[in-house]
This record gives C-alpha cells, sequence and structure tokens, in this order.
C-alpha cells in the first residue's frame, strides 16, 4: 500500500541545521542523533538516518541556505528559469524593434524592385 493517506513530517530549517551542527560539534553518529532528537522503534532507525544523512549532504554541499530550500515534489529540470523582469521587457522591446526594423526592409526591398521594373532597369 506504500504511503497513501501518510502525511510526512516537515521539519524547520533551524531544526535541520541544529542537528547537523549538534551532531559535528559533539561528534555523534547518525543512530545517536535520532536517539537523542526522536523516540522511535529501534525498527525505523534507517529511515530517519536516511533523512539525517540527506540534510547533512545538502548542508556540506549548499551550506545552511540549502536546508532552507523547499525540496518536495518534481524538479524544474527541462524548464527554463525566469528571467528578472528588466531583462524580459529589454527583450521584448528589442524583439519589437527588430520586427518593425525587419518589416521596414521589406518595404524598402519592394520599393526599389517596383521601382527598378518601373525604369526598366534588371536587378543585378
Amino acid at each position: 500500500m506504500g504511503k497513501r493517506g501518510r502525511k510526512n513530517k516537515v521539519y524547520s530549517a533551524e531544526f535541520k541545521i541544529g542537528v547537523i551542527m549538534d551532531m559535528r560539534e559533539h561528534h555523534m553518529g547518525y543512530r545517536e542523533i535520532v536517539r537523542k532528537y526522536w523516540s522511535i522503534d529501534s525498527g525505523k532507525e534507517p529511515n530517519y538516518i536516511k533523512q539525517i544523512q540527506r540534510w547533512e549532504r545538502i548542508y556540506l554541499e549548499e551550506g545552511a541556505e540549502g536546508l532552507m530550500k523547499e525540496r518536495r515534489g518534481r524538479g524544474s529540470k527541462g524548464r527554463p528559469p525566469k528571467l528578472d523582469t528588466k531583462v524580459e521587457e529589454d527583450l521584448i522591446a528589442e524583439n519589437q524593434r527588430l520586427r518593425m526594423e525587419n518589416e521596414y526592409l521589406k518595404k524598402l526591398s519592394a520599393l526599389v524592385l517596383a521601382e527598378e521594373r518601373k525604369n526598366g532597369k534588371r536587378r543585378s
């Protein structure tokens, strides 16, 4: 049946940082930390150990700020990151300017071609 109907416990960033700092300062193992912070049956220790290992990896890779990020749900690997609004506005303005320039050049080319046909000259 799996996790159906069970809600995951959400821990605050302060709690996660406190657990990791306590473990590192007092040179405690994962099982010792589990026994200190959770009153559980010995059969459920591996689940908490995996959680603490994940927190420690995030802490070592990204620092304390990494533990403050929301990590649930599917990642946005395929989605490009959102641009800053100023950058986005600049790109939209440049796109509009280039479209107008393109239209202008098309009209100019058509006028030059019409003038050449009118005068009977061949285009080289």
